[in-house]
């Protein structure tokens, strides 16, 4: 999208960091999903979970790959 945010990144930006939204951020790991592909701005999805506090995001992100 414009935005180039891919669905990992609308998992962090579009959620409020809860369950629910761990939850699809644990399937799209899982399934593959680049943690390294980052929005139009430069910011990779671990850097927006990190800039929102969403402490089990960064955990989940880190174990995935993320740097």
């Amino acid at each position: 999208n414009n935005l180039h945010w891919t669905a990992a990144i609308e998992a962090i930006v579009l959620g409020d960091g809860g369950v629910r939204h761990q939850v699809t951020l644990k399937a799209l790991l899982d399934a593959g999903a680049s943690t390294q592909l980052a929005d139009r701005s430069g910011a990779t999805p671990l850097q927006l979970a990190r800039a929102r506090a969403y402490t089990t995001m960064v955990q989940m992100l880190q174990a995935g790959g993320a740097r």
